[in-house]
Parts: C-alpha cells; structure tokens; sequence
C-alpha cells in the first residue's frame, strides 16, 4: 500500500494524490459512453483501486474526459457464497499506451448470480422395498 508520506518521485516532487492506493489486479471491462450510446468497449486489468480512482491496462488509449463505465470481479464473496462484481461509473483523467486512470464519480456493488448464493437443494426420494 503506498500512503501520501511514503511517496517522493525520483526528482524530488511529493505524490499528490489524497487517497490511499491499494493493489487490486482484477480483469475489468470497460465501456467508454458518448451521451446514452456506447463509444468504445474494451477489456484490461485494474492495477491499483483507491476511494477517489482506479488504475487499469488497455490496449488503446483512451480519451481524457470521456465518460466510462468500468466492470470488475469483486476477490470477496458475499456471505462467503456469493460473486460479486464492482461497477464504477466516472470519466477517464488520463491515458498512455500502458493505462488509463479513472475517476470514481459513483459505484455499486452487484450479485453475479443467485446460483452461488442460495444453496441448492435437491429433492430426497424415499424408496422402501416391499416386505
């Protein structure tokens, strides 16, 4: 976990960000949104997550300013039974030809599936043989 404190960059300058930073590498799925419609989609995997952004690998860079949609496995079960998957909606801050930074304006949590979280039970059959 790298903290405000511990950052100095190697020509003297402090890290600026505010927020702790924690290493969360998850496929993600993101979707680059231009009004209602979807202008590009593509895959990565998220490389570090804080409260306020997530840093993630793609393929292409992305536009600065663009409105996204990112979509990412969650590592921890709900009830320890159920997947979940985090849905992060803010705008792209900046991209290079090995990631794009995200804003995180507004998130939620979803269920991957009720087959994981509901235990399935099967009907018990009594058979008695005949005396």
């Amino acid at each position: 976990m790298v903290t405000t404190e511990q950052r100095i960059f190697g020509n003297g300058e402090r890290e600026r960000r505010t927020k702790r930073r924690f290493q969360i590498e998850q496929d993600v799925r993101y979707k680059l949104l231009y009004g209602q419609r979807i202008a590009e989609t593509g895959v990565g995997r998220t490389m570090n997550v804080s409260s306020g952004g997530v840093w993630f690998t793609t393929d292409t860079m992305l536009t600065a300013g663009m409105p996204v949609e990112l979509s990412m496995s969650w590592p921890v079960l709900l009830h320890d039974s159920c997947p979940m998957k985090l849905m992060i909606y803010g705008c792209v801050l900046r991209s290079n030809e090995k990631g794009a930074a995200v804003s995180i304006e507004r998130y939620e949590f979803r269920t991957q599936g009720a087959h994981g979280f509901q235990a399935v039970t099967q009907p018990v059959v009594e058979m008695r043989l005949p005396s």
